[in-house]
């Protein structure tokens, strides 16, 4: 169950690690849906201020010349635009290995740019079969003296914005975390008031600047806290903050996590996401305001609520079964989101049976049997289907199945539910 991670964040949240190991607090990370290429976040950061090498996109071999040539650099980082880490270790389907070179002559970049675009990189991160790479980044390379680490992070254990640093940045941060908590610097901040200039100075300092360059960093960390609030984000984490060998300041990479619930005042930063490298069935749920990830399981799972579908998986699993899915329908579904969700479970050729578990709080269960009914006459579903509702309505959604003369599998608990479903499998 690999997949299980990516349920509960779309990337890492190394900053969640760090507080809750220190303070003792243990929550659920949401999960986070929009996720920028690289150039998409540097562009953002461009727009606060924040100071980032110089760079440029390029869609084929002969643009990324241009450009090469245009930026006037004297080391060009040339880097594969796709949403995953690890390229620079990566392998493309051309025969390339690694999607980071580094070249002083633009001209070199033609013959990269050709192996790049159009191939399929795969890395520590990717599906086994690799991601389409359609753009790269063409950019400054800078000598980096010094690398630091800095985070901005929404916390509700500290109810609001939290500023985590360290001197040890460029590396994985949850190894500095346990091995040397003593380098993990955290500041709360008010968001009433904002970080304030004592602040940032002392996380500058906390981050070994020196001289001038104290002032520096400390003007661009309260730029950072700006970019936070302005797109709404739940997290902005740059590894590394960092200074160069001729006395800069540079954010040299950086992770941005937004809130998906601020989608309606941040339409221009979730009009960039492109939806290329999600799996189209989790693009096609999302349409339906279903939650949907793909596993690799022969058990197709319908719940409501998140924790109830993980619950759903641990018994199935516990029963020697294997969840296809997570499927979370959510509180408010209605009756066409079922038929919708049916749909989607089934197109998985993987899929060898459905169980269905509802707890109907908010939703009325003679609604989910309503849908399934539907969904079962409107698909000529083929494959065993066994539903398990408890909650409002129950007796009236019971009635509906019993009625509808479908060979439904009607469960008495979530764990008669997972034992139906494994032997319909055997």
């Amino acid at each position: 169950m690999a997949n299980v991670a990516r349920l509960v964040s779309g990337c890492r949240h190394s900053f969640q690690t760090i507080l809750h190991r220190n303070a003792g607090v243990a929550g659920a990370v949401p999960v986070r849906h929009l996720n920028l290429q690289e150039y998409q976040s540097k562009k953002l950061m461009q727009q606060y201020d924040v100071n980032v090498q110089k760079f440029m996109v390029a869609d084929d071999a002969q643009q990324a010349v241009q450009q090469g040539k245009d930026l006037d650099v004297r080391e060009i980082v040339l880097k594969a635009q796709i949403l995953a880490g690890g390229r620079g270790k990566g392998t493309f389907t051309s025969g390339l290995k690694g999607g980071v070179h580094l070249t002083k002559n633009p001209n070199d970049l033609g013959p990269l740019v050709e192996q790049m675009i159009g191939a399929k990189l795969t890395t520590k991160q990717t599906p086994k079969d690799g991601v389409l790479v359609k753009k790269v980044m063409v950019a400054e390379a800078l000598d980096i003296e010094r690398e630091t680490y800095l985070a901005i992070l929404m916390d509700r254990g500290m109810m609001g914005p939290v500023l985590i640093g360290s001197p040890a940045g460029g590396v994985d941060i949850e190894e500095v975390s346990e091995k040397t908590p003593e380098l993990i610097f955290k500041v709360p901040i008010d968001i009433t008031i904002g970080i304030t200039d004592e602040q940032a100075l002392t996380m500058a300092k906390n981050l070994d600047f020196k001289g001038d360059l104290i002032r520096v960093a400390a003007d661009q960390i309260k730029n950072l806290y700006e970019l936070f609030l302005g797109v709404d984000a739940t997290q902005v984490e740059v590894n590394p903050f960092g200074e160069t060998d001729d006395g800069r300041v540079v954010c040299f990479d950086a992770k941005i996590n937004f809130d998906d619930n601020a989608e309606f005042r941040q339409k221009e930063v979730f009009a960039m996401d492109d939806m290329t490298e999600a799996d189209p069935k989790e693009v096609l749920a999302a349409e339906h305001n279903l939650n949907y990830i793909s596993m690799d399981g022969n058990i197709g799972c319908l719940v409501n609520g998140a924790g109830l579908a993980m619950a759903t998986m641990d018994i199935i699993k516990l029963h020697g079964g294997e969840p296809a899915n997570f499927l979370d329908c959510g509180g408010g579904v209605g009756e066409g989101q079922v038929f919708e969700a049916f749909k989607l479970i089934s197109s998985d050729e993987n899929v060898k049976a459905i169980l269905v578990n509802v707890f109907g709080g908010i939703v009325d269960c003679s609604i989910i049997a309503n849908g399934i009914t539907s969904a079962c006459r409107g698909m000529d579903l083929k494959v065993p289907l066994v539903v398990r509702l408890a909650g409002f309505n129950v007796e009236k959604a019971t009635s509906i199945l019993h009625e509808s003369g479908l060979p439904i599998k009607i469960a008495a608990d979530l764990e008669d539910a997972a034992k139906k479903a494994v032997a319909c499998l055997n």
